[in-house]
């Protein structure tokens, strides 16, 4: 079993996901389920239970889980210190972003932050909306962006980092398609996305019923980004999502229309309360000073 093997299956196991374990590594969901079949014909046993609605990990794959997770942090802890070293640089801020972010879009404030810290390396890592705190809380990142409001006791909530549009992602055969624009009131009768966790995202994003009071249906769950596409291109359903994701999920069979009754989202800088290191504050501070950004 070679490093990256080791690291699909110790995503999946906190994933318990093909798809989200797939999205965060930027690999395709064939690739991680040969990648685990081949782990468990080398151990000669089941690393995990599946059916069509769950992933569970086997006594055997918990077992190979807690084995294995200790030495592959040790491993990864080593290689960051090394290219730290590498580049001359001692210290290293890992910033999630949803669905590998919108790094591009921020490109002001990453610069900013890099030209008055040049000893601190920054990476940005890919959260999902599976599990959006989830690599907060095992110290998988130091640092994430994620739209408010962020109600967790256990996480601050720091400065705001930019605000952007919400917009609704439709077929481009659905009636909706050649409008300029379209309200909440129009999702009346319409099939949306059952919104992500936790579940005041959902209702912020999605509002249970229309401003005149009438019922927004839900339909499907989808855990990451892909999914919605999926099942909006293939006119299941249409679903409001946030304006970043036109630029960078573009499809000929995915059309994006303004909704002109939706507040702006806003994004802010999260961390764990208990981990508010120097470079995370240094970082706290730039975007203060040079945000928030309106995309």
């Amino acid at each position: 079993m070679d490093l990256r093997e080791i690291e699909i299956f110790l995503t999946l196991t906190e994933e318990l996901h093909f798809g989200r374990t797939a999205e965060r590594l930027h690999l395709s969901v064939a690739r991680v389920s040969q990648a685990i079949k081949k782990q468990e014909r080398a151990v000669g046993a089941a690393l995990f239970e599946r059916t069509s609605r769950s992933v569970r990990l086997t006594p055997v794959g918990e077992q190979l889980r807690d084995d294995l997770a200790p030495h592959y942090r040790g491993l990864e802890e080593a290689m960051n210190r090394a290219v730290l070293a590498a580049r001359a640089k001692t210290e290293l801020l890992r910033v999630g972003m949803i669905g590998g972010g919108n790094a591009r879009d921020l490109k002001p404030l990453l610069e900013a932050f890099a030209d008055r810290n040049p000893g601190t390396e920054l990476q940005i890592r890919s959260l999902t909306f599976g599990d959006p705190f989830g690599p907060l809380r095992n110290g998988d990142v130091d640092v994430a962006v994620l739209w408010l409001p962020v109600k967790e006791p256990d996480l601050t909530v720091g400065p705001m980092v930019f605000t952007e549009p919400i917009v609704l992602m439709a077929s481009s055969d659905h009636p909706f398609a050649d409008r300029a624009q379209v309200s909440y009131e129009d999702l009346a009768g319409q099939v949306v996305v059952d919104p992500p966790k936790p579940k005041y995202w959902g209702e912020t994003l999605i509002p249970a019923r229309t401003p005149g009071g009438r019922p927004i249906r839900r339909g499907p769950k989808a855990g990451e980004i892909l999914e919605v596409i999926a099942a909006v291109a293939s006119g299941q359903m249409v679903t409001p999502v946030h304006a970043q994701t036109a630029r960078y999920f573009a499809r000929p069979d995915i059309v994006y229309i303004p909704i002109e009754d939706a507040p702006p989202a806003r994004w802010a800088l999260i961390w764990r309360n208990d981990a508010e290191a120097e470079a995370v504050r240094a970082l706290a501070r730039v975007i203060a000073e040079h945000g928030p950004l309106e995309l």
